[in-house]
């Protein structure tokens, strides 16, 4: 059962509002993450390894 009370749930809603970017890069990241811990493969993880390296270097 959801306890949440309506004010909660409307500063949510405003913060979610006013912080479009940081959610997505949140969501970005989490998605990053999952991706790199459950399903790359060797070849995927190299590949992210390379971009990285590259996007540190310049």
């Amino acid at each position: 059962m959801n306890k949440t009370s309506e004010a909660q749930l409307r500063a949510n809603q405003k913060w979610n509002d006013k912080n479009k970017d940081k959610r997505r890069v949140y969501r970005y990241r989490s998605y990053a993450r999952k991706f790199i811990r459950d399903l790359a493969t060797e070849d995927d993880l190299e590949e992210l390894q390379a971009m990285i390296q590259e996007r540190l270097d310049n």
